[in-house]
């Protein structure tokens, strides 16, 4: 049995020591048979200041200390998942995301974790677990994926008779997860706070639990078409540079930022590329969606300790 019910009371009894200076290595949680340090802890905080490029100062660290131990959990168990199949993550594969997070500068990346004093190689194996994560949701999920491109493609022809542009989105997200009986408008008013203080992207960087999180929260343009419908709603009522209401989910809050909007028309020759791309939009969120569902399903039949 998971006991989620006590992660606040624990955080403050474990973490609440946490600073920049030198701390013991001692168990905080275990994941079944894996064990989460306060090591790590202070490892997984500073990373992530250290990309988001924010001051390390103990308020920066305070603010992080919920939300990496919440990370640090999902990564230990979809580590637990993936161990038990053969999945390898290529070096061209790692080097290609880590550009991606540090604007193709690996060296610079590994230079100021180098003088914080950061584990470089922990960080790197939890990218691995990602990667591999991805691998594995896509493997038993791929054959569910199940999109009818000629349905598609008589909708996308059907605009083009009437003449009717199509609008697209340039967004950008804030995803959390939400543990159960979590006090959700606290975390809700700490993500606004931190939206106003720091900006979306490095709250993104630093609190969204979505992959887009290394990318500062950016999603790029997706065709209206591809956008489920109360999503849709949304963003037609918002202007450029707005940020949407918290949209509350099943286990999740979302924030969506509008970065630009533009409407493009487009002739018969066209349809070809733009249903792939949108296809590609849709499947993307629904592997996303299957990622969601088997981690929760694997974390309830988990048992967290607090040490």
């Amino acid at each position: 049995m998971i006991r989620k019910y006590l992660i606040y009371f624990l955080l403050l009894c474990f973490v609440a020591n946490i600073s920049y200076a030198k701390v013991e290595n001692f168990i905080v949680v275990k994941v079944d048979n894996q064990i989460i340090t306060n090591f790590e802890i202070k490892n997984k905080i500073l990373s992530t200041l250290t990309q988001a490029n924010r001051e390390i100062n103990q308020k920066n660290i305070n603010s992080l200390k919920k939300q990496a131990l919440s990370s640090l959990i999902q990564i230990k168990l979809k580590f637990k998942e993936i161990s038990k199949y053969n999945f390898e993550i290529s070096e061209n594969q790692m080097n290609q995301y880590l550009n991606s997070i540090s604007s193709n500068n690996i060296k610079s990346l590994k230079e100021r974790f180098d003088r914080n004093n950061i584990d470089f190689n922990l960080f790197l194996e939890e990218i691995k677990t990602e990667l591999k994560w991805q691998k594995f949701i896509y493997e038993i999920y791929a054959e569910k994926i199940d999109i009818d491109p000629n349905q598609l493609k008589s909708e996308l022809e059907s605009l083009v008779k009437r003449k009717k542009g199509v609008k697209e989105f340039n967004i950008s997200e804030i995803e959390i997860f939400i543990e159960e009986n979590e006090q959700i408008e606290e975390r809700i008013n700490n993500i606004k706070s931190n939206i106003e203080n720091i900006g979306f992207e490095q709250t993104a960087m630093s609190f969204s639990s979505s992959p887009t999180a290394s990318k500062k929260g950016k999603i790029g343009w997706i065709n209206s078409n591809a956008l489920s419908k109360d999503i849709l709603i949304i963003l037609d009522k918002m202007k450029k540079n707005e940020i949407s209401k918290p949209l509350k989910r099943q286990n999740s809050v979302l924030f969506l930022k509008i970065n630009d909007i533009k409407k493009k028309k487009f002739t018969e020759n066209e349809i070809s590329k733009l249903q792939d791309n949108i296809i590609t939009q849709k499947k993307n969120e629904l592997f996303n969606l299957y990622s969601k569902s088997h981690l929760s399903k694997i974390r309830n039949n988990s048992l967290i300790e607090f040490k």
